[in-house]
């Protein structure tokens, strides 16, 4: 099968279209057509060297997939081949076929394009995974998201409007702006405006339960001022790199968390219960419609170079795509 590989670190230009070897299904595992790969900033530190896929994981790069079941382990008993899947994967995606345990998969509702499809594994499960598992966001509490436009800002807004969730975000342009609000948050160009002084004035003070942060040490500051009394601070990615300061007596006083979690190296357990709240939650809003895959483009797979290159530019409002 064909694949993109990273025969040596650096730039988009690594990126290689190469005939791999199929992986070998295992029991519990199912094999998949895939459709198409989404991609993650996650592939970019990959492909640069600093992000290495956890054990057992292909070498080759992407964390989740859409397509077509066409086989089964011996042990598997719920998929059939036919079936219309998304899976959140250690590592594999820019792949023509994948190898997935059971557990990671999700039916694609029918309101839901089969390509389209791959840009929801990571992003729900990250959101879901770090906001109401792991913060303990509830119906009427506050959030912040930084990076609204991005495919988990999306996603965090999208999803926290549709469980009951006001929302703020941040985005870099006027056009961004608008795209947020348009999803349902109150928008913020951290261009022009302090986040922190924006959601003080917009809460009376108060300040928001929970942040969803990409961006890391440059916000950590701000992030501890704009937090509610017993808030949390979720750090999904440091971006900006290094390490950040912030009142830890601040902090205290409003007796908040900072946490920080990453989703592609945890024990598979950990990701199948991760999975399968997701089908239980958030899958039924995309089956109504009420929640959507924000898709930016759709690059072919050969085009891997170009697609990360549009990535990085950070111009892109929602996922970016790459269809076998």
């Amino acid at each position: 099968m064909r694949a993109i590989t990273i025969p040596s670190f650096g730039g988009p230009e690594v990126l290689t279209l190469a005939d791999i070897p199929q992986p070998e299904l295992g029991p519990f595992d199912v094999l998949v057509q895939v459709a198409a790969a989404g991609l993650n900033h996650a592939d970019l530190a990959q492909r640069e060297g600093h992000y290495p896929p956890p054990a057992g994981a292909p070498d080759w790069p992407g964390m989740e997939l859409s397509g077509t079941i066409i086989d089964t382990g011996d042990e598997v008993s719920r998929w059939n081949v036919g079936d219309r899947v998304c899976a959140l994967v250690p590592g594999g995606a820019y792949a023509e076929r994948a190898v997935v345990n059971e557990g990671l998969l999700l039916a694609i509702p029918d309101a839901v394009d089969l390509i389209e499809a791959a840009g929801i594994p990571e992003a729900a499960c990250t959101v879901y995974a770090n906001l109401y598992l792991t913060a303990g966001l509830k119906p009427g509490q506050s959030l912040l998201v930084h990076g609204g436009t991005s495919g988990i800002g999306s996603m965090a807004i999208q999803l926290a409007h549709a469980l009951g969730n006001p929302v703020f975000a941040t985005a870099g342009s006027a056009a961004k702006v608008a795209f947020c609000a348009e999803l349902g948050a109150t928008a913020i160009n951290y261009r022009d405006e302090d986040f922190a002084e924006v959601i003080a004035r917009n809460t009376g003070g108060t300040g928001v339960d929970a942040v969803l942060d990409i961006v890391g040490a440059d916000y950590l500051e701000r992030n501890v001022a704009a937090l509610a009394t017993g808030g949390a601070i979720v750090i999904i990615a440091n971006q900006s790199g290094g390490p950040g300061t912030f009142d830890i007596g601040l902090l205290m006083r409003k007796r908040g968390r900072i946490l920080a979690s990453t989703l592609r190296a945890r024990p598979l357990a950990d990701r199948v219960a991760i999975v399968a709240e997701v089908e239980r939650v958030v899958m039924p809003l995309f089956a109504i419609g009420e929640v959507r895959p924000i898709i930016d483009t759709v690059f072919p797979l050969a085009d891997a170079g170009d697609a990360h290159r549009r990535m990085e530019t950070s111009d892109h409002i929602g996922k970016i795509l790459l269809a076998t």
